[in-house]
């Protein structure tokens, strides 16, 4: 069993906080689009959005340690690629949403709108997983601080809701994004 480092453990949770952005964002966007959702839909939101955001980097990293020993002499500068990418991706996304605010959906949230909003945030984290498998992350630490603090983040989104939301809003995952940029960038130096 690997021994958690503190730089470990803080790396862990600093990504995890940048990957629960976008599970963040949906999650403020449809408690303001339906404030009267039952709290059964609540709750259920950041369970769904934990358990993704955990499992997708778990199945990357599984994806990844089948090809790992091709790209294990490049390690630094596949997880640089990988996460300025899935980075610059969150940041472009942000950019546009502030330009460009969406509007409330007519129909009320289902489980299964929620179910697929799981998913779709939660796909950059299979792509991160991949890059631990590349630097020999201890991923049972990266999953499960992924999935507890995207619940935790998302659960503070819906206890404090609409402050956060005109004050933070789309700033939060042009954060994240450069976040992850920031990750990758230390990975590629070997730091």
């Amino acid at each position: 069993m690997p021994i958690v480092t503190s730089a470990a453990l803080a790396e862990s949770i600093v990504l995890g906080i940048a990957l629960a952005m976008d599970a963040m964002a949906v999650t403020l966007s449809n408690s303001l689009c339906e404030p009267d959702m039952p709290l059964s839909k609540k709750l259920g939101m950041p369970v769904a959005f934990a358990l993704f955001q955990m499992a997708m980097p778990a199945l990357g990293y599984m994806g990844g340690t089948l090809i790992a020993g091709y790209i294990e002499r490049y390690a630094g500068i596949v997880s640089l690629v990988i996460l300025v990418f899935v980075g610059g991706k969150m940041v472009v996304e942000a950019v546009r949403e502030l330009r460009e605010p969406e509007a409330c959906p007519s129909a009320r949230l289902t489980w299964a709108t929620i179910g697929m909003e799981a998913v779709a945030t939660a796909i950059d984290a299979f792509v991160v997983g991949v890059s631990f498998a590349a630097e020999g992350k201890d991923v049972v630490l990266y999953c499960g601080m992924i999935g507890l603090t995207t619940l935790l983040c998302c659960l503070l989104v819906l206890a404090l809701g609409r402050k956060l939301g005109e004050r933070f809003g789309a700033r939060a995952e042009i954060v994240g994004g450069v976040v992850l940029i920031l990750i990758g960038l230390k990975a590629f130096l070997g730091m």
